[in-house]
């Protein structure tokens, strides 16, 4: 089986990382916390100005893609699934917005660095923007797509099978071809019945 997995909030916890840092920053900056956790883009979760949001991007992309741990035992699980035959397909929509000038044109190299530095191994690793994934995913046969953003589960399920990494941001997405998984061991054992099918 072909599995797509995304990187920020499946492979990561891109929605811990959001609250802990945007609260961080409210406070560092005197900015009322006015949190909306059913929404997926920071400007909308905190009601923040887009000088704001490109503020906290500004300050925390570059430690979030260097230092986030990947959540709890997805590097084991992608080495299983890849052991039992599965082929493994990262496809980010991570890019250069939000880069501080001194790391522009580098956001590929330090994604390449920080899936080894944790041990993530996979058959191909696709940078895209949000409008490709469905595109992606069809040029390259993946049979199901491991996502959390709201716009991409609804956008791929059409034509594939999405596993949803449950967030706050995607509880009310769902379909014929949504599955949600709360864990890594959860995918596995999806996927593992899937692959049985």
């Amino acid at each position: 089986m072909n599995i797509g997995v995304d990187i920020d909030g499946v492979l990561t916890d891109l929605e811990r990382m959001a609250l802990d840092f945007g609260t961080k920053m409210c406070v560092e900056e005197n900015i009322p916390i006015e949190l909306n956790l059913s929404k997926y883009w920071e400007i909308e979760k905190y009601n923040w100005t887009k000088e704001q949001e490109e503020l906290f991007w500004n300050k925390n992309l570059v430690p979030y893609v260097v230092e986030s741990n990947p959540r709890k035992f997805a590097p084991q699980i992608l080495e299983k699934l890849q052991e039992e035959g599965n082929k493994i397909f990262i496809i980010t929509a991570r890019n250069e917005s939000g880069m501080p000038p001194e790391y522009e044109g580098k956001m590929q190299e330090l994604t390449k660095k920080w899936l080894l530095d944790n041990n993530i191994k996979y058959k191909k690793l696709i940078f895209t923007d949000d409008t490709n994934k469905l595109k992606n995913c069809i040029e390259n046969n993946i049979d199901v797509m491991v996502e959390d953003s709201p716009i991409n589960i609804k956008n791929i399920s059409q034509k594939i099978k999405v596993i949803k990494f449950d967030c706050q941001y995607n509880k009310d997405i769902d379909g014929k071809n949504i599955l949600t998984a709360y864990s890594w061991y959860h995918i596995y054992d999806i996927i593992r019945k899937l692959n049985t099918r």
